[in-house]
C-alpha cells in the first residue's frame, strides 16, 4: 500500500537573476524574458520554471537558464526563498530565486521555450515585471552589492583580461559610488591577486593601459590561510 501524503503541497518553481556588466554603456545589466504564456503574458520576467521530479533545484534552474535564453557555465548563487501565497495567480507556488554573474560579452541570448524575446535590461530602468519579480531583483541587487566587497565575485562580470580602471569602475557602477583612484589601485594591488600580463590594450584611441588577470588558485590558497578580501 502506497503512502498518501495528508498536507498540501506547494508547487516549487525556480527563478534566475542574471546580471552582466555593460562596460562600453557603464551600466549593470539583467537579463529577462518576455513570457509568452499566460499569466502574464507578453510581460518580462526572470527566466525559471518548475521543478521536475528527481531534479535538485540547481539543476533545474541551469536547466532553464538553457532552455530559455541558451546561456550555461555560469557563476550561479542561490538567494531566498520566496512563498507568499499570492506570489502567482495559479495557485501557491514557492520559488527559490538564484542570482549569477556572466561576462556579458560571452553570452548571446537566444529566446527558446516559452519565452516570447529575451533582452538585457539596466537593472535601474527594467520594465514592468511579472509575479514578484520586481521584489526579487531588489533583493538580488542588495545582495550583489554586499557581496562584491567581500568576496571577489566581481570579477565574474569582466573579460578574462582587464585594466585596473575596468575593474575600478565595475565597482563603482555596481555599488553606485565613485572610489578614489589612487587608493583603490594601491589596495587591490596590494592583496596580490591580480598577474600582471605584461600585455597592453590593442585597438583603443587612448594610451593603451596595463592588463591584469585575476589569480583564482592564488586566491583559494590565501582564503584557507585566513584572508579577508574587502573592498
Amino acid at each position: 500500500m502506497g503512502y498518501t501524503y495528508q498536507y498540501p503541497r506547494p508547487s516549487v518553481t525556480v527563478d534566475c537573476v542574471v546580471f552582466g556588466l555593460d562596460l562600453a554603456a557603464e551600466d549593470l545589466k539583467v537579463l529577462l524574458i518576455q513570457r509568452k504564456k499566460d499569466p502574464f503574458a507578453g510581460l518580462w520576467a526572470f527566466p525559471g520554471g518548475f521543478v521536475e521530479e528527481d531534479e535538485t533545484l540547481e539543476e533545474s534552474a541551469k536547466r532553464e537558464l538553457q532552455e530559455e535564453t541558451g546561456i550555461s557555465r555560469l557563476y550561479l548563487e542561490q538567494l531566498y526563498t520566496f512563498g507568499d501565497p499570492g506570489r502567482d495567480p495559479r495557485g501557491h507556488t514557492v520559488t527559490v530565486a538564484y542570482y549569477a554573474l556572466v561576462k556579458l560579452s560571452d553570452h548571446t541570448p537566444k529566446a527558446a521555450d516559452d519565452a516570447k524575446a529575451v533582452d538585457w535590461f539596466s537593472v535601474s530602468k527594467p520594465p514592468k515585471l511579472a509575479f514578484d519579480h520586481a521584489k526579487i531583483l531588489k533583493m538580488a541587487l542588495a545582495r550583489l552589492r554586499a557581496k562584491v566587497r567581500y568576496q571577489p565575485i566581481g570579477f565574474e562580470l569582466l573579460p578574462a583580461k582587464f585594466t585596473l580602471s575596468q575593474l575600478q569602475r565595475l565597482y563603482e557602477i555596481v555599488l553606485e559610488r565613485p572610489l578614489d583612484k589612487r587608493n583603490f589601485r594601491k589596495k587591490i594591488l596590494g592583496m596580490g591577486l591580480l598577474i600582471d600580463l605584461e600585455e597592453t590594450q590593442k585597438d583603443v584611441a587612448h594610451r593603451a593601459a596595463q592588463l591584469y588577470r585575476f589569480d583564482e588558485e592564488r586566491y583559494r590558497g590565501l582564503v584557507a590561510e585566513g584572508f579577508n578580501f574587502e573592498i
